[in-house]
């Protein structure tokens, strides 16, 4: 139910680190710490190389550039005034004798011949020893000097916004929400209605404390939201704060987590502060079991900074009164690895169950995520509630995309119910494999397989009725037979138990029939009905040999108090244990042959039937096998079936 509704009001942008100005509007420039702007350092840039580049090519000549040879020939004509001749280039920048100037480059030094030729026409020659500007003489020491200067800068900056990071990581992490934006509220969250009326009193609460603290009522401390992943239990308490109008500060459980000793602890203080001067908030910790969980429990459960954080809270929800207006609320799917001093009275002393959608909510989450997109008129979202048990309010959402995406793929321009059951296939057992080709044996077989499977659903009278079979390959499997409930179950009997043993002993058992022989496509099936038929033995208490005794499975090492599993019972029960469990599969094994023998004609057109169109539904297996009982056999339906045609 996390993607149950519309997502409420998102959080704000994150405020800048410290010791960086905002600018207050977009003309504004943004400043670096020092207050200069940002793009003053690229000013400073383009003036440097700006005067390098003038001090570099400033001083050149005007005038008519003629070759060296030209000017010896003006020269001799008489033409030339004067020239001004640079010692260290050779260029040469003269006057004629008629005002015009021109430019030329010589040798370093005139020849005997040259100067000769100068005298002789009276050219007046003005030698010159240009001197090294101030950044050509300082650059090749300056140069080095800026580079350290500039290296020591970027550290200096570097260690303040590290210092400013290490100042401000005690601070808390928490997302608010304020009042300013649309806010979640119970109307977006479908089904749930017992949930959200037990949570209702905190919103009168939050929104009418005068009233609770005239008669003396102390409302709860600390709500507890416990339920699968992708219930809503979040959306749950956005919607809480949304109805009451006050700040909600959302916080993650692992935020409070960092490498330094004492992080935790601040951030958990800073947080508390935070809402104290918010005056009426709730507080909402995501997974809270991350640093909640059992002190001292041995494996990963001694951690120091773990255990320091959650006493820190402990003693902030101790220290603030229930009229105070703060309310926390908390999420988490693991409430058995919890602290018991998080759960006492006075802390978080209310438990609140979301559990996974019953059929009627599903059909309502359906409804809220199928808003805006285009349906077909065939779709009928009951039958996609009931065909999705066991499913939360993300998986449906997550269905639903599924089957949007289905129908682009099909090119259609809705959705249909095609798409919802492609979607339901490949979210409950992989993609369909349309690469993998199959031999006429072998879709013979699974033919027959499948066909033993939906011959017992639609035969046994406790068994969940058939909604479809299909021999397309999916997943990992060949074929597939679906089964969808009437209505949710909350409690099995033992006969609802035994003949879900034989519907998936069916496949075996038709192969072994038809082809006397078994094949590697029942290990599934094999596998679920001897952990259901243990089950029914050791925890269930559906054995007249072991009577009313249950041992249940021993759970995971998670919390270190268990080291190693150990069985409370003797090696003379376990036998029993065994022989029991086997009692109970091979009776259902011989029911269901004793079933496929008698509807064996049934048997034989469904695998038919399959052949041909590869899947059926279960009201078209349901017909065929009531034909196989009347005495038809395939031929009989086949030859029906053409003249029909």
């Amino acid at each position: 139910m996390d993607a149950m509704s519309q997502q409420g009001p998102q959080p704000p942008p994150p405020p800048p680190p410290p010791g960086r100005g905002q600018g207050s509007g977009p003309n504004r420039p943004s400043r670096t710490d020092q207050g200069w702007p940002k793009w003053s350092l690229w000013v400073l840039l383009g003036v440097f190389v700006s005067v390098l580049a003038l001090s570099t090519f400033a001083g050149g000549g005007s005038g008519e550039e003629v070759s060296y040879t030209d000017f010896l020939n003006q020269v001799r004509d008489g033409k030339v005034e004067s020239i001004e001749f640079d010692n260290a280039s050779g260029k040469i920048e003269g006057e004629r004798t008629d005002g015009s100037k021109f430019t030329t480059t010589g040798f370093v030094e005139f020849s005997e011949v040259d100067r000769r030729l100068l005298a002789e026409k009276d050219v007046e020659i003005k030698p010159s020893t240009p001197q090294p500007g101030f950044l050509e003489t300082w650059l090749p020491f300056l140069l080095p000097v800026m580079l350290l200067v500039g290296f020591f800068y970027l550290m200096q900056r570097r260690a303040q916004g590290q210092m400013g990071n290490i100042m401000s990581i005690g601070r808390s992490r928490a997302k608010t929400y304020s009042t300013e934006r649309p806010g979640t509220t119970f109307t977006d969250v479908a089904g749930y209605d017992g949930v959200k009326q037990e949570i209702r009193e905190v919103v009168d609460f939050l929104k009418y404390p005068e009233k609770f603290g005239q008669i003396g009522a102390r409302i709860p401390k600390g709500i507890l939201l416990v339920g699968p992943p992708g219930t809503g239990k979040t959306l749950i308490a956005r919607a809480v704060a949304g109805e009451a109008g006050v700040p909600f500060l959302s916080v993650s459980g692992s935020d409070f987590m960092e490498m330094f000793v004492g992080v935790g602890a601040s951030r958990v203080r800073d947080l508390f502060q935070s809402a104290r001067k918010l005056g009426r908030a709730i507080i909402f910790i995501d997974e809270i079991d991350s640093i909640g969980r059992k002190r001292g429990a041995g494996l990963g459960g001694g951690h120091d900074e773990r255990e320091q954080t959650l006493n820190q809270m402990l003693n902030e929800m101790d220290g603030f009164e229930a009229t105070e207006g703060i309310v926390m609320m908390a999420a988490t799917n693991r409430p058995d690895i919890l602290d018991p001093a998080l759960l006492r009275p006075g802390r978080f002393d209310r438990q609140v169950v979301v559990p996974l959608p019953e059929q009627s909510e599903r059909m309502a989450i359906l409804g809220v995520h199928c808003k805006g997109k285009r349906m077909g008129p065939d779709i009928d979202l009951n039958v996609v509630a009931r065909g999705t048990p066991g499913m939360s309010g993300a998986e449906l959402s997550n269905l639903v995309n599924e089957a949007a995406l289905a129908a682009v793929r099909r090119g259609s321009a809705e959705i249909s119910m095609e798409d919802f059951e492609y979607a339901r296939d490949r979210v409950l057992m992989g993609a369909r494999r349309e690469s993998m080709a199959l031999s006429d044996a072998e879709k013979e077989l699974t033919a027959y397989h499948e066909g033993g499977h939906a011959v017992c659903a639609a035969v046994l009278p406790n068994a969940d009725p058939l909604h479809k079979v299909s021999i397309l390959p999916i997943g990992m499997a060949l074929g597939v037979t679906q089964q969808l409930p009437a209505e949710d179950r909350h409690s099995y009997n033992q006969h609802y138990l035994e003949e879900s043993i034989v519907v998936a002993m069916g496949g075996r058992v038709a192969e072994q029939l038809v082809f006397g022989v078994v094949s590697t496509g029942a290990n599934n099936d094999l596998v679920v009905s001897t952990e259901r038929a243990r089950k029914m033995v050791r925890e269930w208490g559906m054995s007249n040999r072991i009577g009313p005794m249950a041992w249940g499975s021993q759970g995971q090492v998670f919390l270190g108090e268990d080291l190693m599993h150990t069985r409370d019972y003797s090696d003379e029960t376990a036998r029993v244990i065994d022989e029991e469990v086997e009692t109970i599969l091979r009776h259902c094994e011989e029911r269901c042959r004793q079933v496929l023998t008698e509807h064996r004609n049934g048997l034989n057109l469904v695998a038919r039937s399959l052949l041909e169109h590869e899947t059926i539904d279960g009201a078209e297996v349901r017909r065929l096998v009531a034909m196989g009982s009347n005495g038809q056999s395939p031929e009989t339906v086949q030859a029906e079936s053409t003249s029909v045609d």
